[in-house]
């Protein structure tokens, strides 16, 4: 009989790891910018005032695409600190990029699985906000069980959430918007800012993307979810 799959190994992946190649501007960014900005995965827990020097509400983004929208929140939300968790390196050259032309110092960066970022390097008790937006819709029905919000992971995220912090959800996928809704409406740990059911109005501090304004003139919808972890 072989041996025991450890659960690291049996667990589902969200994602699956499609290298693009790495622009060369993207490149320079990470040679110059992964020292300061980059976060190696290590299995101890970060001290968020130590990290940013500082004693701020911190922000996870999980899977922030190319980094527009998390370096467009960093720099006009100054006194939060934001820690970006994307698994595609081009990505997180992109986004350190933008780091770079901003002169951003509230942002580091983990191009690591979120699941193994939460669970070994975030203390429990520590997010001011998660924020997943636009996440794998995994469209093929026999793919569902690959998409990230399911209801452990809901629970992680509740976990690791201060009391009273927010868990923000987006997605064009309307399918997807209703299992969100399904899933965080069951979870224990957690109320709907909007109402039972309800999904909330886009808030001002979530940029609006090119990809969205595009679905917009299209009439495609847009679904926001806020969900509050239970005091």
């Amino acid at each position: 009989m072989p041996a025991d799959i450890p659960a690291e190994k049996r667990r589902i992946k969200s994602f699956v790891l499609r290298q693009g190649r790495l622009s060369k501007a993207q490149q320079n960014a990470l040679d110059a910018m992964w020292p300061s900005y980059g976060l190696e995965l290590e299995d101890k827990l970060l001290d968020l005032t130590e990290l940013f020097g500082r004693d701020a509400p911190t922000i996870v983004e999980i899977g922030f695409g190319m980094g527009t929208s998390l370096a467009a929140m960093a720099e006009a939300h100054p006194e939060n600190n934001y820690i970006g968790i994307e698994v595609h390196r081009p990505g997180v050259g992109a986004l350190l990029k933008l780091v770079q032309e901003k002169g951003l110092t509230n942002v580091r960066v983990f191009n690591d699985d979120a699941v193994e970022v939460l669970n070994k390097q975030i203390p429990k008790d520590s997010l001011s906000a998660v924020y997943l937006f636009f996440p794998d819709p995994w469209h093929k029905k026999k793919h569902k069980k690959r998409r990230i919000l399911q209801a452990e992971f809901a629970q992680t995220i509740a976990q690791h959430l201060k009391p009273g912090g927010h868990f923000h959800m987006a997605t064009d996928w309307e399918d997807y918007a209703e299992q969100m809704m399904e899933v965080m409406s069951a979870a224990p740990d957690y109320s709907n800012t909007a109402g039972e059911g309800q999904f909330t109005p886009r808030p001002d501090y979530r940029p609006l993307t090119k990809f969205e304004q595009r679905g917009h003139k299209l009439g495609h919808g847009v679904w926001d979810l806020i969900f509050e972890r239970k005091t």
